[in-house]
Order: structure tokens, then sequence, then C-alpha cells
């Protein structure tokens, strides 16, 4: 599927053709951040694109923000936002590459973007990832969406098939307070790695 590769995700920022960009950090996951205490966290947001997370955060205090993504577009959005973001902690690379270990992995409209076939090889990844007791938080689609191309949908049956065997499931519910656009077809998800 060519929506794998760097240059179709590069086309669809330069193009501005990327309908899953809010232009800001999600309700959800503004919420979420604005709970959080501990400001050395070591932070990773997978396949971010412009990343008002990430923004977030740093602007938060959070220096130890790493944002991962193929695409170089939105990588360089983000340091024509934030001068002062670290070059090293904004990484061009395909996330099935990456090596680290992180306290914190926010998913965002990344694992909607992956080929459905790949679902399988994300959660491995994810967990090989995270430290002991490291949460994996963020959101997914609870609806059908497309099967020819991103966003790929899903729900909540298939994801808890998915990630049980290796990741507590803190939580996985329908979220509250998602943009309206959104409302009723997300599921806000923390999970945190078990074995």
């Amino acid at each position: 599927m060519d929506h794998l590769t760097e240059q179709f995700w590069n086309n669809r920022y330069e193009t501005n053709d990327f309908g899953w960009d809010i232009g800001d950090v999600s309700t959800p996951l503004k919420n979420y951040i604005e709970q959080l205490d501990n400001k050395n966290l070591t932070i990773l947001i997978p396949g971010a694109g412009n990343a008002y997370e990430a923004e977030f955060l740093y602007r938060l205090g959070y220096k130890n923000v790493y944002v991962l993504d193929f695409a170089e577009v939105p990588l360089k959005s983000i340091k024509n936002r934030i001068p002062d973001f670290p070059d090293n902690q904004l990484i061009k690379q395909d996330f099935f590459d990456h090596q680290g270990q992180y306290d914190l992995i926010i998913e965002q409209t990344f694992f909607c973007a992956i080929n459905p076939e790949l679902r399988k090889k994300y959660v491995t990844h994810m967990h090989s990832l995270l430290k002991t007791n490291g949460k994996l938080v963020g959101l997914l689609f609870n609806d059908p969406l497309n099967t020819d191309k991103p966003p790929f949908g899903g729900n909540k049956n298939e994801y808890d098939s998915l990630f049980s065997e290796t990741f507590h499931i803190i939580k996985m519910e329908s979220c509250y307070n998602s943009i309206k656009p959104r409302d009723g077809r997300e599921l806000f998800v923390m999970m945190q790695k078990s074995i």
C-alpha cells in the first residue's frame, strides 16, 4: 500500500491533505497531560505529524519529549513553531525501526494511519519501547472508517484482543470530551506494559 511511504505522507502535508489534523492538542489528551505531575518523564509521540501534543508538553516544561515521524514536512513544522525544541528529539525514522525506552508513549492518529496488517507488529514494538510499567495512552477510533486508505478504523473488541496479552488495560472507554466531529467515535485508552 502506497500510504506507508514517506513520499505519500510528505505529499499529504505539503498539500494540506490531512483532515485528521485539528490544529491543536485534542481535548482528551490535553486533559490527560494536565493531570501529569512528573516533568522528568521520557515521552515518545510516534507518527506524530504536526505534534501539537509535543508542543503542549514542551511548553508545560516537559523537556524529554521525542517526536517520531518518517515524513520530514511535519517535523520542520514543529521546529518552525518551537525553534528551541531540540533537534535530536525530532526523529525522522520509521516507527518500526526506532529503538529507545520511554515512560510514556502518546497515541494520536498513528495507529489508524498504518496498514491494519501491521497492528500486531505495532503492539509488539510499542511494548518493546516502553520501560517496565511504562504506559501507552491515547485515542483509538471506535468506528469502521476506511478499509482501503487511512484512517483505518476498528473497535473496542479488536483492540482488547490485540493489547490484552502484553498490556494491562487500565482504561478503554468512550471519550466524553471528544471534539464534535469525533464525538461517539473515539476511545480513550490507557495501558500499562504488563510483561
